[in-house]
């Protein structure tokens, strides 16, 4: 009972999370073509749930936390661990692979600026954080979709 009950909030937070990077995903190409006031309203206004504001943190930390979990109760049934391992590693490497040296540097930096402060590379950062944040949703879903698989 344990296992399932585990389990289940794994995939609950997992595919939170994946939601949220979808949400990126799906804004990347209208964004992209913005300019820079209005990526820096964006970036100071959309995305404030999606942090330490909101539930975003707990949600991604949480289906790291609970996927680790996850890989030592099923750690003696074969094929689940496994599958359970991969989609755990991919949650843990969207966030500390890709997030940690790419989305939050540019994330600290938006978070300096003003209209009459933007950066003369702000195409280039807004590049770093929407390309990272396309990456970490192909992670996120094929993590979530392992751990699927792996029921």
């Amino acid at each position: 009972m344990l296992v399932r009950a585990w389990r289940f909030l794994t995939i609950i937070l997992a595919a939170l999370g994946t939601g949220m990077a979808l949400c990126h995903a799906l804004e990347m190409p209208a964004k992209l073509k913005v300019d820079a006031q209005q990526w820096l309203t964006f970036q100071h206004t959309l995305y404030r749930a999606f942090g330490p504001e909101g539930p975003g943190a707990f949600i991604e930390m949480g289906g790291i936390i609970t996927g680790v979990v996850l890989v030592i109760l099923v750690r003696k049934r074969r094929p689940a661990f496994y599958l359970t391992l991969a989609g755990a590693t991919l949650l843990a490497a969207a966030f500390f692979l890709v997030w940690i040296p790419f989305v939050s540097p540019v994330n600290a930096e938006t978070a300096k600026w003003t209209v009459d402060s933007i950066p003369g590379n702000w195409m280039e950062l807004r590049r770093q954080w929407e390309y990272a944040h396309k990456t970490r949703f192909v992670l996120q879903l094929i993590g979530l979709g392992s751990i699927l698989l792996s029921v």
